[in-house]
């Protein structure tokens, strides 16, 4: 994730730190180690939880980690204190802006596109489990006659 290009032969000269490959920061940590776990354990719960609320739990994981990815670099000076930074950017402005959407943002952003897309589909009531609660559910009594029933008197309808 994130920057997991770094750790081959790259196809596009795009990365962080001149000489270091493989250089260990807490910026890093924060920035791209973090998400990627969140990312990854969020993409392992949705493919083996068998309820809703699981997976809508995994969902929310990686729509938080996507949005953190986006925009963990402008966040992290509020609870830091100073710049929270992956690395150096190695080229001109352009190299720089390709690394910075990438590494960063628009992997964040496809990662909240997705984790959104799941959380529609989760949050969706399907048509079948509509039908399943239907035929689940007795119907109601038939009062004979087709008269109303009162209440009884210790209900909250009576008092009314």
């Amino acid at each position: 994730m994130g920057r997991a290009g770094s750790l081959h032969r790259p196809v596009l000269p795009l990365r962080l730190h001149a000489q270091q490959r493989l250089a260990y920061t807490s910026g890093r940590l924060w920035l791209e180690i973090g998400p990627a776990a969140g990312a990854v354990a969020s993409g392992l719960i949705l493919l083996v939880s068998a309820s809703r609320p699981a997976a809508l739990l995994g969902a929310w994981l990686a729509a938080v980690s996507g949005a953190w990815f986006a925009v963990g670099g402008l966040l992290g000076p509020i609870w830091r204190g100073h710049q929270v930074s992956a690395g150096t950017p190695v080229g001109g402005a352009i190299t720089r802006s390709l690394e910075q959407i990438g590494f960063f943002t628009g992997l964040g952003l496809a990662m909240v596109f997705v984790a959104a897309v799941a959380l529609g589909r989760l949050t969706v009531i399907a048509a079948r489990d509509t039908r399943a609660a239907t035929a689940a559910t007795p119907p109601p009594a038939a009062t004979p006659g087709g008269e109303p029933q009162p209440e009884p008197a210790g209900s909250a309808a009576a008092h009314r």
